[in-house]
């Protein structure tokens, strides 16, 4: 007679971590992938391959299911540092990094212009090299991207990006763990991003063909996306087989899509340009009368904060909307890059369908 391992356990009464040991004795271990990220800096998602996209994706999950759902205590960062660099003001990639690292059982340091030399009295360069005696990783939000990659030069402990001009890839590790959550899958899914050519869509740009998405933007004349960036992204597509748009019509950005998104169309330094933006970006408003051409499934994702010329609010505060569960993945996502980046921790969770 077969044994059933499926009903065994479908019938059993056993606790959860006999279960995972009977599991693992039976089917062996969750489905690892052969992954290793220790020590590595993350700038832009251009540097990280499909499973390394994945994989970071997968400990988001996992460190959300073990400390939210299941309240288990996860002190891997005990003993370790963080220096937290802002240039810029912000929210969530404040509170997700400093209370991430701190639910870990590590210290963060919050460091803005006012409170360390940098840029006045002291040089990047030496700044770097300093932390890098007295920290293990620096999260670091700042106007310019070069700044990025003068700090990964001079520093010897992985620097992670929380914003610069041109990619925020924080904020699109938090929208595809939303996504993934929300549908099940990544792959074939349609992304439509309506707004400005800005840093938020830049890191989707150079992430979503590797996970099997497809990309419709609609930006208007002259707030188009990097030419550079986009030539990659085109070959990305090529390569993973999937579609891209780049169109000035919203209506035809939205159609068939998925996923609608947008983000501010003034980002901080850009007062200056309120007038001139908020005159080119009318009609791009997304509204229920841009979902009509979207899919039947369609979902709304949105950085914050946003401002109502963006959304009007019957979508924004719609069922469809994800923003606040997306917002909340900051924190999954980002001490999923910190105990990656810093640890040797693998997840234990199943490997999610992507």
């Amino acid at each position: 007679m077969l044994f059933n391992v499926r009903n065994f356990f479908s019938t059993a009464k056993l606790t959860g971590t006999s279960k995972q040991l009977l599991r693992q004795f039976w089917c062996g271990p969750p489905a690892q992938m052969h992954v290793h990220l220790k020590g590595r800096d993350l700038l832009t998602l251009q540097n990280y391959t499909a499973d390394e996209l994945k994989y970071l994706l997968w400990m988001a999950s996992d460190l959300k299911q073990r400390i939210k759902h299941k309240g288990e205590y996860l002190p891997l960062m005990q003993g370790k540092s963080l220096a937290m660099i802002f240039e810029k003001r912000s929210t969530r990639t404040r509170l997700s990094a400093e209370t991430g690292f701190a639910l870990l059982g590590g210290h963060p340091s919050f460091l803005t212009t006012q409170d360390i030399h940098l840029g006045t009295n002291e040089s990047l360069t030496d700044t770097a090299r300093v932390l890098s005696s007295m920290t293990n990783a620096i999260v670091a939000r700042v106007y310019k991207h070069n700044d990025l990659d003068l700090m990964t030069k001079e520093a010897t402990i992985p620097i992670i990006n929380g914003l610069s001009d041109l990619y925020h890839p924080l904020q699109i590790l938090a929208d595809y763990l939303t996504l993934q959550e929300h549908y099940g899958r990544l792959n074939g899914l349609t992304v439509a991003w309506i707004g400005d050519g800005n840093n938020v869509l830049h890191s989707i740009m150079m992430s979503a063909a590797k996970l099997g998405m497809h990309l419709r933007i609609a930006t208007p004349k002259g707030f188009e996306p990097d030419l550079g960036i986009t030539k990659i992204t085109e070959q990305y597509s090529e390569e993973y087989g999937t579609k891209l748009l780049l169109t000035t019509d919203p209506l035809e950005a939205a159609d068939g899509a998925n996923v609608l998104v947008t983000d501010t169309w003034i980002s901080m330094g850009q007062e200056e340009e309120k007038k001139e933006r908020l005159k080119a970006f009318q009609g791009y408003q997304i509204t229920m009368q841009t979902a009509k051409s979207a899919a039947s499934n369609w979902t709304f994702l949105h950085c914050l904060p946003r401002k109502p010329e963006e959304v009007d609010d019957e979508v924004f505060y719609s069922a469809q909307s994800l923003v606040f569960q997306e917002a909340e993945n900051r924190k999954w996502t980002i001490m999923a890059v910190m105990v990656s980046l810093l640890t040797d921790y693998s997840p234990q969770l199943q490997k999610p369908t992507f």
